[in-house]
């Protein structure tokens, strides 16, 4: 146990994680790095530059003629995949803290910081990119001291791209990093912190060994849905999966025992023996909250058992998705999904169709909010169609969030501007060093959904970093905008909005609707409603066939006796005709402005 070091790599986004992990693979000659970023092997992955999902890999690594094994986990930065991040932390006794000597200090290295702090692990404070012409390594050097209050040489210099101070990094986590602590002799206790679906081995859990030894072959259980298994195949995770004869206490590797259903696997169990029990399971990770909520249609109605499947096996490797079944009028039955942010939705929606070839129409996202009605009872409200009658609400309220933004000092205006118009209000301001400043806002999670981040990069030109956490629920005055079209409602482009911004955004929805429904036959009426009143209309015109033109001259009466048939013939149809709404019209209610 003495020569096991277990830790993970925590980061802002793009601060060069996974290519300072593909270092250190390299100098313990564990791969040969053909491409880049090794250890993202989603094509979702490569294509965007970004890590989705925690990577673990193990490694051998000599020191002073001992042979240590280094178990690394690479973890991901966006705030959307932060429950990753804290799983990998769970499984681990240090981390090695990363910051981008070009940008600093940014919001989710403070997040990720504080996350792993809060598990007591030991921290290696890095400065990546120290090789890039734009590099301020004393600054952020500095920046650092403050945040941890370490040494300034406890801070190692390094360079993912050219290699630079990968040996002093492999000797800090052998020298400070300490070795995982546990009893050999004790019931068997092992955390499971991820899984995979292989459609051939069937569920493979992974774990970290907190007490007692695993033998192929043992029969065991999950503690907290009692299920036994065989341990057909255990092994650790390099590369590839080795197999072993037994792992030890300290140890993190993969379980395979033919588990087929993905419902009996759960993150954050404990694994045990069946003849000799643990007493109590290891308290892992707190249930993860989902920020986000979608509902999820098949564009094919007969897809629904195959989407079911789809989900629930993406829901394996990605334990941050929730869903639960729900029907639309407009669109059939689907699934309301839960999201921890936009850019995860948009990566589920990505992985269903590459992956499982599922086509889905997604519907415009928004948060839970808490209604209490007259009679002092609440409910809890994913979706606008939920809401009871308007004059049984006595009031709504929705969850605000804590943000945290850093930024440099001439950006602060433009920002400010930016979450005032998005109801938010300043809680205080203070400067992190020379000319960066962190703000604190309290915002409505509603306001921020949709297209907040993208606002905030372009108007700060990339440099302001964003983190946030939940605080509370607040009352507000919220209206819920219908959209209706020949008079029959959508339920799906329902929205909860503020009753400031309600007409406006009704307005937007139904300019942005005639563009894009396609001419009919018959006339469209769309129109935006809040409760029974009508705040915006717009009229898709019909498409018409000339039929007056085979008459030349002679009286009048004749083309006004065709023009009443077609009159009749067009109000026929649109009793009986329905409109369709295309996939694109959901999606650019995302991108109004």
């Amino acid at each position: 146990m003495n020569l096991i070091r277990n830790f993970c790599i925590i980061a802002h986004i793009d601060h060069g994680k996974s290519t300072l992990a593909d270092r250190l693979l390299e100098y313990t000659n564990t791969i040969q790095v053909t491409t880049g970023q090794m250890l993202d092997d989603m094509d979702l992955e490569r294509e965007r530059g970004i890590t989705i999902k925690s990577h673990a890999i193990q490694m051998e690594y000599v020191q002073d003629g001992q042979k240590y094994t280094l178990n690394l986990i690479d973890t991901p930065g966006h705030v959307d995949f932060s429950y990753e991040v804290s799983r990998s932390i769970a499984a681990c006794e240090g981390a090695l803290l990363i910051v981008d000597a070009t940008q600093g200090v940014q919001a989710q290295t403070i997040s990720n910081l504080y996350m792993a702090i809060e598990h007591d692990l030991e921290i290696v404070p890095i400065i990546n990119k120290i090789d890039m012409p734009s590099a301020m390594p004393d600054e952020v050097e500095d920046e650092i001291v403050e945040l941890l209050g370490c040494d300034r040489k406890d801070i190692i210099r390094a360079s993912g791209k050219t290699g630079e101070g990968v040996e002093e990094i492999l000797r800090a986590v052998v020298e400070r990093i300490p070795h995982p602590k546990g009893d050999k002799t004790a019931p068997l206790q092992a955390l499971i912190f991820d899984s995979v679906f292989n459609s051939f081995r069937g569920i493979i859990a992974y774990f970290k060994i907190e007490n007692g030894e695993i033998r192929k072959g043992d029969k065991v259980k999950f503690f907290n849905t009692g299920m036994e298994y065989d341990a057909d195949e255990i092994g650790v995770l390099k590369m590839d999966m080795v197999p072993r004869e037994k792992l030890s206490t300290g140890e993190v590797g993969y379980i395979i025992s033919g588990i087929k259903d993905a419902k009996e696997v759960k993150v954050g169990d404990t694994i045990t023996h069946v003849a000799k029990p643990c007493q109590s399971a290891i308290a892992g990770f707190q249930e993860v909250k989902p920020m986000v909520f979608a509902g999820v249609y098949p564009i094919d109605p007969s897809d629904y058992e195959n989407l079911r499947a789809s989900l629930e096996k993406l829901q394996l490797n990605d334990a941050s998705l929730t869903f639960s079944p729900e029907s639309s009028v407009a669109l059939g039955f689907g699934f309301r999904c839960g999201f921890l942010g936009l850019l995860h939705m948009e990566i589920i929606q990505e992985r269903l169709d590459r992956e499982f070839n599922m086509d889905v129409i997604t519907t415009v996202p928004n948060v839970s909010y808490m209604v209490y009605d007259k009679l002092g009872n609440e409910h809890e409200v994913h979706n606008p169609s939920g809401l009871p009658e308007p004059t049984a609400i006595d009031h709504i309220e929705e969850p605000y969030i804590r943000a945290s933004i850093i930024t440099t000092t001439n950006f602060i205006g433009p920002i400010m501007t930016l979450c005032l118009d998005k109801r938010g209000e300043l809680i205080k301001q203070e400067y992190v060093s020379g000319n960066r400043v962190e703000l604190h806002f309290m915002l409505p999670l509603g306001e921020i959904v949709i297209d907040f981040y993208d606002k905030l990069k372009s108007i700060s030109k990339g440099y302001a970093s964003f983190d946030y956490h939940i605080d509370s629920f607040r009352p507000s005055k919220l209206a819920k905008l219908d959209i209706l079209l020949n008079g029959e409602p959508v339920d799906a482009l329902s929205t909860l909005t503020h009753q400031d911004n309600a007409v406006t955004l009704g307005r937007q929805m139904c300019e942005k609707l005639k563009e894009l429904i396609p001419r009919q036959q018959f006339d469209i009426a769309i129109q935006a409603a809040i409760g029974a009143k009508i705040v915006a209309r717009e009229t898709v015109k019909c498409v018409r066939k000339d039929v007056t033109a085979k008459c030349y001259g002679g009286d009048v009466s004749r083309k006004r006796k065709l023009l009443e048939k077609q009159k009749k013939g067009k109000k026929r149809m649109k009793q009986i005709g329905n409109v369709e709404v295309p996939q694109k019209a959901f999606l650019a209610v995302l991108k109004l402005d």
